[in-house]
Order: C-alpha cells, then structure tokens, then sequence
C-alpha cells in the first residue's frame, strides 16, 4: 500500500502536477491560436495552475489505493531520492 509520507510519491505527483500544467498552458494557448477560444495568457496560466492543483489533491486523494504511486496504476519507487517509475504493465 501507498503512503504520502515518502519521497517517491511526492516525486511523482510532483512529475504529474507539472506535466498537468504544462499540458494544459499548451492546449489553452493552442486554442488561443486557432481562434476556437480567446485566451490571454494571464487566464491560461490560471487555468494550467488550477489543473496542477487538481492533479496533487486527485493524487493525495488516491494515493492509498494498493499501488504504491500517487495514481491508481502508477507506481513510486521506493527507495529515498529515485526517481519514480512508469506504468505497471
């Protein structure tokens, strides 16, 4: 089971919040250039920073739920400074 005190899991929600808000900037600001919606970069960096937050409370919320990741499938490595692993296949 996962715990949200060790170093791995905060690794890879870190990995998962700033991979949220750069793909969010990127599709808000992308949608801005294709004229489909009128978005200044203020509101784009808004909309990205409140998606990596959403990622970090959808992480501590299933981060005890029998993998041992910030995800329901993803996985942390447990030992102290590595870096976190990819999917379980």
């Amino acid at each position: 089971m996962a715990t949200i005190n060790s170093t791995g899991f905060w690794l890879a929600t870190t990995e998962r919040a700033v991979r949220t808000f750069a793909q969010t900037l990127i599709a808000a600001l992308g949608l801005d250039a294709a004229d489909v919606l009128a978005l200044p970069w203020g509101r784009g960096l808004a909309l990205a920073g409140i998606a990596a937050i959403l990622s970090v409370v959808t992480s501590i919320a299933t981060g005890t739920t029998g993998s041992s990741g910030p995800g329901i499938t993803e996985t942390a490595n447990t030992v102290e400074g590595a870096a976190p692993q990819g999917l379980n296949r």
